[in-house]
């Protein structure tokens, strides 16, 4: 498999690439020269997170058959809004350029892959952060998760020694409340997973992780330590009726037509177009060893959503159709197992 590797650049002009498509616009010659060293220092990421990737669905064979896994690179236009959010922030050391997700049954469990990762000495890579939002979730939006952050480091291919990866290790109940939000951003054209936009909205989802967090017996963000699980789900119920909120969510909830040709039964990878104007989802697939042609498309399809055109695209691996709806539901349009939850909260059935 042909794969990108590390730019020539050095890191400095890397880095100033990164400010500089921060900074001009998309149509002139300086960003138009960044943006190609920016994404072959994406691009270089996609040999690592196969590895992980590959490692992470061995160590799950053990967690039984109802877990799944998804990799992708970051997007483009969420490389630079975080650029811009957090001015200090170098590209060369942003560390969710390359990520990988495993999705549990449990909290035991999600505690129980991250100590075998930590544990096991064979493991070569170098644990440089953790960020357990599961224990101690944001406190402005109740996100939760666990994040275990590598320095890459490979004896039999030191090209990508020193690339950071990040690990999120999550419930399925805090995966179908990530992908909503995510789901809710899109259709209200809001950054709620940035925390940006309404704050009723913000609040909101806030909220709902909050009885989640009850339901699975773990720690609710600090601005909530004072409040019940029946306050909380009361606080719900009142801000589903000043929302509209699972009615909004249904009426969104729209027929997606899904163009896809993949007939590969194989693992592969997929560049998955939403278009939530038209509710489409295209999906071009391709095989192991057509990934460095993934990439140029994944860039040339990019440079539309950052020249302003509403799509959103994603470059993912996460085997076939029916696994890409499930770890990506909100590419899919899909917030039913969301809005079920919340009937059940507001009605007082859960």
């Amino acid at each position: 498999m042909a794969f990108s590797l590390v730019p020539i650049e050095s890191k400095n002009q890397i880095d100033k690439a990164g400010k500089t498509i921060t900074r001009y616009p998309i149509d002139s010659e300086a960003f138009q020269k960044a943006i190609v060293i920016a994404n072959k220092w994406r691009a270089c990421h996609a040999y690592p997170i196969n590895t992980f990737q590959s490692t992470l669905r061995r160590k799950l064979k053990s967690f039984g058959q109802d877990v799944f896994v998804a990799q992708r690179l970051k997007r483009m236009p969420t490389i630079i809004d975080k650029l811009k959010r957090f001015p200090a922030m170098q590209l060369t050391t942003m560390q969710d350029i390359g990520g990988v997700r495993a999705v549990l049954n449990s909290v035991d469990d999600v505690y129980k892959l991250a100590s075998i990762y930590k544990e096991k000495t064979r493991f070569t890579h170098e644990l440089v952060k953790e960020n357990d939002y599961i224990e101690n979730p944001r406190n402005q939006d109740n996100y939760r998760s666990l994040h275990l952050v590598y320095k890459y480091k490979n004896k039999q291919n030191k090209n990508y020694d020193g690339l950071l990866l990040e690990l999120q290790i999550r419930t399925r109940l805090q995966h179908i409340w990530a992908t909503a939000v995510e789901t809710m951003s899109t259709f209200l054209g809001q950054a709620l997973k940035s925390r940006q936009g309404d704050e009723a909205w913000i609040d909101f989802f806030a909220l709902v992780s909050a009885a989640f967090a009850h339901e699975e017996g773990t720690t609710v963000a600090s601005r909530f330590f004072d409040k019940s699980k029946e306050e909380i789900y009361d606080l719900i119920s009142s801000a589903n009726e000043e929302l509209k909120a699972i009615e909004k969510m249904k009426g969104y909830s729209v027929a997606v037509d899904v163009i896809s040709k993949d007939k590969n039964k194989s693992w592969s990878y997929h560049l998955i177009i939403l278009n939530s104007l038209q509710h489409r989802v295209e999906i071009k697939t391709y095989d192991r060893n057509d990934f460095s042609r993934a990439v140029k498309d994944y860039a040339n399809i990019e440079k539309r959503a950052v020249a302003g055109e509403k799509i959103e695209p994603v470059l993912v691996s996460a085997g076939k159709l029916a696994e890409l709806r499930q770890a990506y539901p909100n590419f899919f349009l899909n917030i039913d197992d969301f809005v079920k939850k919340m009937e059940k909260i507001v009605n007082n059935t859960n």
